[in-house]
């Protein structure tokens, strides 16, 4: 039986939500099943699930292994250096779990026909701007955009399967 799930502030399982869509969306992006993850990490799957459920109650040390498993790497950061850069941390090689075209100008025109939502899932931006590559100029890209594609290119450039 699962250990009994301690208090937390609002702020902390809200944080321990993201945590856990993030590495799901990490998982999802790979194309690894959960019980590959799993297995993968030295766990059950049941707590691979509820890790992705970002519940308090699972251990620290499990939530690491998946991470590690999924080839993430755990970090600190300090919110006092964020405030002094401005609030704007150095993000070159980070993937967000999930993508919102409205923070992206090139990819919300090249995707054009996605209807019903406002954000992507990793995966599916990257086939958006490769399969539109030819359609973007390389300065039409703002840097944070360009370093966006660059990460997807670096984590998912094998990921795309030819048909």
């Amino acid at each position: 039986m699962p250990a009994a799930a301690p208090k937390l502030t609002l702020a902390a399982q809200s944080r321990l939500a993201e945590l856990g869509k993030q590495i799901r969306a990490r998982r999802k992006a790979l194309g690894v099943n959960a019980t590959a993850a799993a297995e993968s990490a030295g766990m059950s799957r049941v707590t691979l699930h509820r890790i992705e459920n970002g519940e308090p109650s699972v251990t620290m040390g499990a939530y690491l292994n998946a991470m590690l498993a999924l080839g993430l790497t755990p970090a600190l950061l300090d919110p006092a250096a964020a405030n002094k850069t401005g609030g704007e941390a150095n993000h070159q090689g980070w993937i967000p779990a999930r993508i919102r075209l409205a923070d992206y100008p090139q990819l919300k025109l090249l995707a054009w026909q996605v209807q019903g939502t406002d954000e992507l899932t990793p995966l599916e931006a990257f086939d958006i701007y490769e399969r539109n590559a030819r359609h973007l100029g390389s300065d039409a890209l703002e840097p944070r955009e360009q370093q966006l594609l660059n990460a997807l290119r670096l984590a998912l450039g094998g990921a795309r399967r030819n048909v």
